[in-house]
């Protein structure tokens, strides 16, 4: 049996609201396209210990397979050249348990 995958994508900081909207705007049917599911996307309403303030998007996805295909995907690399410069993330790929 497959497990699922989590695609998790904080924003470390947000230099370009202009082109982070246009990257929402390519990247968001790249994942619907490759099956992702948005659990959860937005600011913290609180953070504990070392924690980070930092806007949040949690995708689920069929398999580690298909999050690494949406990633590594042409449509994708294109919302990654739109964002440019404009945020500085942290994306991580993990299975579930």
């Amino acid at each position: 049996m497959t497990k699922k995958a989590y695609w998790i994508n904080t924003f470390r900081s947000i230099k370009d609201e202009d082109k982070l909207a246009e990257y929402v705007e390519l990247a968001g049917s790249v994942m619907t396209d490759w099956g992702g599911r948005f659990l959860a996307r937005g600011e913290p309403h609180r953070v504990f210990e070392a924690g980070v303030m930092a806007r949040t998007v949690i995708i689920e996805f069929e398999s580690v397979e298909k999050a690494v295909g949406a990633y590594e995907s042409p449509a994708y690399q294109r919302a990654l050249r739109a964002l440019d410069n404009g945020a500085e993330r942290d994306i991580r790929i993990i299975e579930e348990v």
